[in-house]
């Protein structure tokens, strides 16, 4: 059976009422080898020093708006505008800096396991 279809744009969160600072997440596809979401960021930043340390990969792109991405031991912060994406090895400690405040940053994020954790495809 098909999942109804949907829209990467549509929902903005901060449409729908959600306030600067408050993030959206929607896993939109999940499985033990994948997971794909949609995260809608309104001005949101990591914890002063959280940082994210994952065993996974992770491949983000900038659907809308932009972010500043850190990674430790990198002297400058990464800016990401529409259109741009990267992906983080596993392991690779990172933090987003900032998220833009002026309107929604849609990011399509993909994790899944890393060169050593070969999927059974």
């Amino acid at each position: 059976m098909l999942s109804p279809p949907g829209n990467l744009f549509d929902s903005d969160s901060r449409s729908a009422g959600q306030t600067l600072g408050k993030e959206d997440f929607a896993v939109l596809v999940d499985s033990p080898h994948v997971k794909v979401e949609r995260i809608v960021s309104n001005g949101d930043a990591s914890p002063p020093g959280f940082w994210y340390d994952q065993p996974w990969a992770e491949w983000v792109a900038v659907l809308a708006g932009s972010a500043g991405l850190a990674f430790e031991n990198e002297p400058e912060v990464m800016v990401l505008r529409v259109g741009d994406h990267i992906l983080i090895p596993p392991r690779k400690r990172h933090r987003v800096e900032w998220t833009d405040k002026r309107c929604a940053t849609i990011w399509l994020a993909v994790h899944y396991p890393g060169p050593s954790q070969s999927l059974p495809i």
